[in-house]
Order: C-alpha cells, then sequence, then structure tokens
C-alpha cells in the first residue's frame, strides 16, 4: 500500500488526532453536512484512490447524536471511501456499539452483533479493529472479514504498577462477576509478573434480570488487602458499586477500579465519586470529562495508533491481540 489515509466522523476528531500524531500522518479531511431533514452526506475531501484508508471512531451515543446515527454515518463514509477507490478499507472502532448483544437469552432475542458485522461487510470493509470488546471470541466470530482485537492490559498493567509502587500490603485482582474472572485473571498473571510479586484473585457474585442486578456475594480473601477492580465497561455504575461494597464488606483497605470503556451513563460518574474507591481509571476509548475527581484516562491512541502501522506495513498485527 503506497498511501495512508486517516479519516473520522467530526465528533471523533480529537481522539482521531491524538492518532494521527502518534503515526506522525495529518487526518484527511472530509465533508460531514447535516440537512434540515435529519439526513447528512458524507464524502472525503482528500484524494484516496489506490490508499489505505482507516476509519477512527468510536461507536456512542451522547448529546450531539444517537449511536444509531453515529453508526449510520460511519457505514456512509466507509461506502463513500470504497466508492472513491480506496484500495483497503479498514473500520478503526476502539468502542464497537452492539458489542454486548451476543446470543440469545430470551425467546427470538436478536444477534445484533452478528448484525452489525453483516452491515460493515456489506460496503466492503476489509478489516475492523476494536478495543476490549465485552466478548472477543463473540466478535471475531461474527465478521467474516479480518478482526483485530487489541486488548488494554498492557496500558493498565503500567497504569496500576506505577499506582501501586510502595504498596506492601497483599495485593488481590478481582472481577466485579464471574463473566469477567478471565479478564481479571489475564491482568492478575501480568501484573504479577511486572510487580515481581504473588497476587491472590477474588470475584463478586453477580446475577441480572434485564436492568436489574442482584447478589453481591464476595469468593475470595480480600481483608487488608490493596484491591484492582476490572471490568470491560463501566455504564450505569451498579456492578461497580455492588463489587465495591462487597469488597469493603470483606476488609479490603484499598481499591482502584480499571475499566477499557467508561460509558457513565445518567448520574453514574456523580455516583461513582461516592463510592470508597481511590480511582476509577478508564481509558479514552469514549470521550472523558477532565478533571472529574476520582476518574483518570488512560490514553489508548499510540496502542490504536501502531496497530494501524503495523497494518498497513503489512504486521505483525496480530502479536497486539495476545
Amino acid at each position: 500500500m503506497s498511501r495512508l489515509k486517516l479519516f473520522s466522523l467530526d465528533a471523533g476528531a480529537d481522539f482521531a488526532g491524538r492518532v494521527a500524531a502518534a503515526l506522525g500522518e495529518p487526518l484527511a479531511a472530509h465533508e460531514e453536512r447535516d440537512f434540515v431533514d435529519g439526513e447528512h452526506k458524507l464524502r472525503p475531501l482528500d484524494d484516496v484512490e489506490g490508499a489505505d484508508v482507516y476509519l477512527v471512531q468510536s461507536l456512542y451515543g451522547d448529546e450531539r447524536g444517537s449511536v444509531d446515527d453515529r453508526l449510520v454515518r460511519v457505514l456512509f463514509l466507509l461506502g463513500a471511501l470504497r466508492d472513491a477507490g480506496a484500495a483497503r478499507v479498514t473500520a478503526v472502532v476502539p468502542y464497537l456499539c452492539y458489542a454486548r448483544k451476543d446470543r440469545r437469552t430470551k425467546l427470538h432475542d436478536p444477534l445484533s452483533s452478528r448484525y452489525l458485522a453483516s452491515l460493515f461487510e456489506s460496503l466492503g470493509t476489509d478489516a475492523v479493529v476494536t478495543l476490549d470488546v465485552h466478548n472477543q471470541a463473540a466478535f471475531e466470530n461474527a465478521f467474516r472479514c479480518r478482526t483485530l482485537h487489541l486488548p488494554a492490559q498492557p496500558l493498565f498493567v503500567e497504569y496500576a504498577a506505577e499506582r501501586l509502587a510502595g504498596d506492601e500490603r497483599p495485593l488481590v485482582v478481582a472481577s466485579p462477576d464471574v463473566g469477567g474472572v478471565k479478564r481479571a485473571e489475564a491482568l492478575r498473571t501480568a501484573l504479577g509478573e511486572r510487580l515481581e510479586r504473588e497476587i491472590g484473585r477474588a470475584f463478586v457474585e453477580k446475577y441480572r434480570s434485564g436492568d436489574r442486578l442482584s447478589g453481591g456475594v464476595l469468593v475470595g480473601d480480600v481483608q487488608g488487602a490493596s484491591v484492582v477492580i476490572v471490568d470491560d465497561l463501566i455504564a450505569g455504575g451498579g456492578t461497580l458499586s455492588r463489587a465495591t461494597d462487597a469488597l469493603v464488606s470483606g476488609g479490603a483497605e484499598r481499591i482502584i477500579a480499571l475499566a477499557s470503556h467508561g460509558q457513565f451513563c445518567g448520574g453514574a460518574l456523580a455516583d461513582i465519586q461516592q463510592l470508597e474507591l481511590e480511582a476509577v481509571a478508564v481509558t479514552n476509548s469514549l470521550p472523558q470529562a477532565q478533571g472529574a475527581g476520582k476518574l483518570q484516562v488512560v490514553d489508548c491512541a499510540p496502542l490504536i495508533a501502531e496497530a494501524i502501522r503495523r497494518l498497513h506495513d503489512s504486521g505483525p498485527a496480530a502479536q497486539l491481540s495476545v
């Protein structure tokens, strides 16, 4: 591929600009025009014929637009890039919408993640890159085009190692539910190697029915320990709240929470400030408020940039997913 081109929607320009700076490449120009009837038009203004093109944009909803509006805009721009003669088009979606609905739990449930994959593929997307999707196996199985799943674990290992430097308490890595035990175990192993010390494990029992959560039984010993909670997403904050309460009741003296994506729906961020947490660290895969109390933001733009660099140079990109 002779040329690399980076695009984003207007809504993702700040993050994509950080990725572009890490790559040493400019962010390509595009037109994003809204019409009075609610429709819109997107087109590349830079020449992309024969180029290796990457569209960097997380898919989420906020006061500027719904998740569905942002998804349609991404799809339309991917189609326009392909029609303009791009040799290869890659969707780089740090936060991928609808990824949590990857299996049927009730009669006639949709498989939204598979439908989403079909939309990307129908517009000729060559590859999809994402960060810490909810279920990696389901993500990879949903797509027929190439996928690259990037874990935020290396970023959080460095963050936690710096935060815990000099802490002589017992150290435990905890999952806020049974479903995240594998994720927590991977970070526990990596952090143990980084700190060269033994780290315990724990998880909190959780049951979900619709939007209602129950459970809260702690499994594992956290008495007098520093505890790192690991999750992929904080949305309403209920899961984190239950886990924190269980750990405090179990005798934990210091608690830090790590989550790849911080949605913080409704008043979640304000509620989290009231929890007995030292800090809550998330990546900037989604836009985050600056100076929001206990909230700490870990920059994932260099990781995204490295993935793009390796894809453009024909590898080795797959090693980043390990």
